[in-house]
């Protein structure tokens, strides 16, 4: 399981919405805090998976796809990452620091908690 940092991630983001041919798949915003938290800030196209629903749900997911796993700090995402991995999952990031170092390195403007 990798890091990455909200500004790799903002950045990765970018260079795929910016890709007219669409040759890179966007990687999935596994979003793994609780309802609650995640209507108070999410990143836009984030998947809502709640930490403890993820085991009950994994078929749900793609194992071939990249995917980026966040929380509120990166705690609970990295124990996500490392189930995804233990899982078949090839590409797991975890987002260092989660939602948080998302607001203040990214996007000032997101609510924060």
């Amino acid at each position: 399981m990798r890091q990455i940092s909200a500004r790799q991630l903002a950045d990765r983001l970018a260079a795929h919405a910016d890709d007219p041919a669409g040759s890179a798949r966007a990687p999935l915003l596994l979003d793994v805090r609780e309802p609650w938290e995640y209507e108070l800030c999410h990143l836009p196209g984030a998947h809502l998976m709640p930490m403890h629903t993820v085991p009950l749900r994994l078929a749900e997911l793609d194992a071939d796809a990249e995917v980026v796993v966040i929380c509120h700090h990166g705690a609970r995402s990295m124990q996500v990452a490392m189930f995804l991995e233990r899982n078949g999952f090839a590409s797991v990031h975890n987002l260092a620091g989660g939602i948080a170092a998302w607001a203040r390195d990214v996007d000032p403007a997101m609510r924060h908690y």
